[in-house]
């Protein structure tokens, strides 16, 4: 199957995908309620078809920290991307690349912040705060020293969500056996995907905690680690330290409350990113699309405010745009095109983006991304 739309990727990712990893990537927390209401509230927002109005020419840069996207889309942090193709990570960021847009990588990636630096392009680099602040403080070097421009720091996983379908899965929750055993058949089932990740993907570990953990050697003792490391106390006063060992540009990910929003402004962040973690973390809450345009109002003009989760078209990328967003990061549709197929599904599924977008912009009788506003959307 040719993908035609991002909903393609998510069948072709499927059936390459070992199940543990495809429910890994493509779940949320508990009932995924929230998960469900991203798509769901964006797919309710209906724009507003104007004619007649000489749309030979768009344009679809826009220009934020000091960087100029060549369309409003980033590649969101994604865990364990290595593990969905060969060397994962790099791959998506070549993509990115090419298509002229910011890849964020995440902490808990395959491929270590050197290795994907090395394509060319340094990524946007995505930290949560950890107790062990050594560490972090040699992560947060590590970036700076590879040319990460920007940081990208999450606030909404003091711990994980309870994910079922992980636990379902085998994922977690199971003993060592039973997660071998389980790899083990997936594996011998899905024969495309071990060839690609065993001949030429290794090592599995991730390149940006190997050395804090001592004797690791498989992916989940890493993220056993990480997990131990979350941090419960954190507040906004630790924006502070991390402004002690990063001079450039914070971003905030996972703000759904405009108090919060107003808290990351006095905190001295440049940007936010509106978010509910995807679905992943508190089930039951709003959509990213739901909370977007009050916390675009109250703080819009302070900092640079995204927003991510839901986003399956370039369609719900001009609504976002149009309800206040600077632009918007993906995870999933890149996560499913990199299981589906590697580097050349990531770009062909921002090709896709860019085309729909176009198409949109077009039909709404938008020249410009960066002057989209709330008179594309129908509120009859």
């Amino acid at each position: 199957m040719r993908a035609a739309s991002v909903s393609d990727f998510r069948e072709l990712a499927r059936r390459r995908l070992p199940h543990i990893f495809f429910e890994y990537i493509d779940g949320g927390s508990y009932a995924e309620e929230t998960l469900r209401r991203n798509v769901a509230d964006m797919e309710a927002i209906a724009l507003r078809q104007r004619v007649m109005r000489d749309m030979s020419a768009i344009d679809m840069t826009v220009e934020t920290l000091g960087q100029t996207m060549k369309m409003p889309v980033g590649l969101s942090p994604v865990g364990m991307a290595g593990m969905y193709a060969r060397r994962g990570e790099t791959q998506a960021a070549q993509a990115a690349a090419g298509a002229g847009v910011p890849f964020c990588l995440s902490t808990v990636s395959v491929c270590s912040i050197e290795e994907v630096a090395a394509t060319g392009t340094p990524p946007w680099f995505q930290l949560y705060m950890l107790k062990d602040r050594g560490y972090m403080k040699a992560l947060l070097g590590r970036a700076k020293a590879a040319g990460c421009p920007v940081l990208m720091f999450t606030v909404d996983l003091p711990l994980p969500g309870s994910r079922y379908r992980d636990v379902r899965s085998g994922f977690t929750g199971g003993t060592k056996l039973r997660t071998a055993l389980t790899q083990a058949k997936d594996g011998v089932l899905h024969p495309g995907w071990t060839w690609d990740l065993f001949m030429g993907g290794k090592p599995h570990s991730l390149g940006n905690v190997q050395a804090a953990v001592q004797g690791g050697s498989k992916v989940t003792d890493y993220l056993a680690w990480i997990s131990r490391n979350f941090d419960r106390s954190v507040t906004w006063a630790d924006i502070d330290w991390v402004r002690e060992h990063w001079d450039g540009p914070i971003v905030i990910k996972g703000v759904l409350d405009v108090e919060d929003a107003k808290a990351a402004v006095k905190a001295g962040a440049q940007g936010l990113v509106v978010s509910n973690h995807g679905g992943r973390q508190l089930d039951g809450v709003k959509s990213s699309i739901a909370a977007l345009p009050r916390i675009a109002d109250a703080v819009g003009g302070d900092l640079e405010v995204y927003m991510d989760g839901g986003v399956r078209s370039g369609l719900d990328v001009l609504k976002a745009l149009a309800l206040g967003a600077k632009a918007v990061f993906v995870g999933r549709a890149w996560a499913w095109a990199l299981g589906a197929g590697g580097q050349p599904q990531v770009a062909r599924m921002l090709d896709i983006l860019r085309a729909e977008l176009a198409v949109a912009m077009i039909l709404t009788g938008c020249s410009a991304a960066r002057d989209a506003g709330r008179t594309l959307l129908d509120d009859a």
